[in-house]
């Protein structure tokens, strides 16, 4: 439930914790969002459609940056087959800065604020709830279905972590 706290010099509403962390410990987010778990076979496949869509892109790339946590993994694996270093600076020029999702589009519009010679990439791109479209991506996913990655817990929350840790 609620607990009015109007008796305060401001009206406002407070969110009863309990139900917050029933929310946490449930498979859904507070829209009921339906899970689609990936396997290691559709990274691979999500990887190899983002590595001939920069092949045919015909940037300039010196490095590879994988944000964490998601964007990692994929950066290891592009890293290997395009025989370009993985860097744990995305300033430097010329570097692909690549992620898992860009779901909200928060995590990467971060990353515009560095120079042009960047490039931004993504397996999965949701553009009906992003508020930006990354320079390349593997998949358009369409959907409102929560993507668990196989480098992810199984019962992972269908909910940005962010998200959780602002109500706590």
């Amino acid at each position: 439930g609620f607990t009015d706290a109007s008796k305060s010099a401001e009206s406002k509403i407070i969110f009863d914790k309990d139900f917050f962390d029933e929310i946490k410990s449930k498979n859904y987010s507070l829209m009921g969002t339906k899970k689609n778990h990936i396997s290691w076979e559709d990274v691979e496949n999500l990887v190899d459609t983002l590595h001939q869509n920069i092949l045919k892109a015909d940037i300039k790339l010196e490095h590879i940056h994988g944000l964490p946590r998601g964007g990692l993994i994929p950066a290891v694996i592009l890293s290997h087959r395009m025989g370009i270093p993985l860097t744990s600076y995305m300033y430097l020029p010329n570097t692909l800065i690549i992620d898992d999702i860009c779901d909200s589009g928060h995590t990467l519009k971060e990353c515009y604020t560095i120079p042009k010679s960047q490039h931004t990439a993504v397996l999965h791109y949701k553009p009906h709830t992003s508020i930006i479209e990354p320079d390349l991506y593997a998949c358009k996913f369409e959907s409102d279905d929560w993507i668990v990655y196989p480098w992810e817990e199984v019962d992972s929350k269908a909910i940005q972590d962010y998200k959780i840790k602002a109500w706590l």
